[in-house]
């Protein structure tokens, strides 16, 4: 069996405000696709202002996404090599 070594670079960037982190996830693909998404987080105005917090759930809000998105490509190049459906399975 011979093994391969492949890696992936996932970038986030975070535009904020006081009240709100936007967040924007892209992983480019060794085949030269890129797949972008993107997160979101509110601040309850009861809530202290912690930005580092804000740019937590906004990250993982646009990761989970990427990894739907990338799900969704995954199966579709399954599909289109094989000619079947396939079925996803999202945890």
């Amino acid at each position: 069996m011979m093994h391969t070594a492949v890696g992936w670079h996932v970038e986030l960037e975070f535009l904020e405000d006081d009240q709100h982190t936007r967040a924007v996830a892209l992983v480019r693909l060794p085949d030269g696709s890129e797949v972008r998404a993107h997160g979101h987080a509110t601040r309850h105005h009861t809530d202290a202002n912690q930005p580092r917090v804000g740019e937590e759930i906004a990250g993982a809000r646009a990761l989970n996404e990427l990894a739907m998105q990338l799900l969704t490509k995954a199966h579709g190049e399954i599909d289109a090599a094989s000619g079947r459906t396939s079925h996803p399975i999202h945890v």
